[in-house]
């Protein structure tokens, strides 16, 4: 029984013991967050103090490079810095109504593509044939086309925006160019085929007109150069019967080609000629001298 009260004593007293810690402790943690809350309110109120001072600060720093920059702009001239004009893009020109009528491209035309869809060129009933590697595509126009054709798919790819879109959307995922454009050429045969005819017609006429004019240049410039040689032979003629020299020369070295070609006798009478008159000068000169010898005879005598 004593140790039954001594053990409730004990347990009380323990009791007792742990609400006296357990309050101590209380206290002490209760002052320890008031002194922790008292400091961290005032560390903020310091760090509030000195964040609002380093701001005032920087603002103030900041004033003054403003101002130095106001300042130095203000004295330094600002060179004019000219306008840049736009570059110009490339627009390619816009084919007049002449060229798309020349090439086909009629209202009707026009008419009769909107009512074209893509299942109108995938289920054509055209077989494939195989690709030619070796055509060129220019200008997104394949080269196998004729002049004609390949001038009308030019244009209607730029002015009939359904056809530039069905072969946008078509080649070549679902059909190869070549097969695009023959089924094209194909549906609006009744179309195109007047004004592709009458291309051709004015082409052949224009070869004709061209080679006609080629051959008559040959024949002018054959008449103008035979009627040239002949000018050149007139005027050679008239200046050789119109120089007096000339006719001259020919008189004499004719007469002397006459006497050259007569008998070897003639040529002894007319030596004998020359030598008669060499005599008779040489005895009248003679005579003058038996003159001069008898006056100087005579001059001296008076004397």
């Amino acid at each position: 029984m004593d140790l039954w009260e001594r053990a409730r004593a004990f347990a009380g007293e323990a009791a007792k013991r742990s609400q006296e810690l357990s309050a101590e402790a209380a206290k002490r943690s209760s002052a320890l967050v008031s002194e922790t809350a008292k400091k961290s309110k005032e560390i903020f109120s310091e760090t509030a103090t000195k964040s609002r001072e380093i701001a005032a600060e920087a603002t103030k720093q900041a004033d003054l490079l403003a101002g130095q920059i106001k300042r130095l702009s203000t004295d330094l001239p600002v060179p004019s810095i000219p306008a840049i004009p736009p570059i110009p893009t490339a627009v390619a020109p816009e084919p007049d109504a002449a060229e798309l009528e020349r090439y086909g491209i009629t209202e009707d035309l026009r008419e009769f593509v909107k009512g074209m869809t893509i299942s109108t060129f995938r289920d054509f009933p055209l077989q494939d044939e195989p690709e030619m590697s070796d055509v060129p595509t220019v200008s997104n126009v394949r080269q196998d086309l004729n002049e004609w054709q390949a001038r009308h798919a030019t244009l209607v790819l730029s002015a009939v925006k359904e056809i530039s879109k069905f072969r946008y959307e078509l080649c070549p995922r679902y059909m190869k160019e070549r097969k695009f454009w023959r089924v094209y050429f194909l549906l609006v045969n009744n179309y195109t085929s007047l004004y592709e005819n009458k291309y051709f017609e004015e082409l052949k006429v224009k070869a004709e007109e061209e080679k006609m004019d080629a051959k008559k240049e040959v024949t002018e410039t054959s008449q103008a150069t035979t009627a040239e040689h002949k000018d050149m032979k007139v005027q050679s003629k008239t200046s050789t019967s119109t120089n007096p020299e000339h006719d001259l020369d020919v008189f004499l070295l004719g007469d002397l080609g006459s006497d050259d070609e007569g008998p070897d006798g003639d040529d002894d009478g007319l030596d004998d000629d020359f030598d008669k008159i060499d005599g008779t000068s040489g005895l009248e000169s003679d005579d003058d001298d038996d003159k001069e010898k008898a006056a100087g005879k005579a001059v001296s005598a008076k004397e």
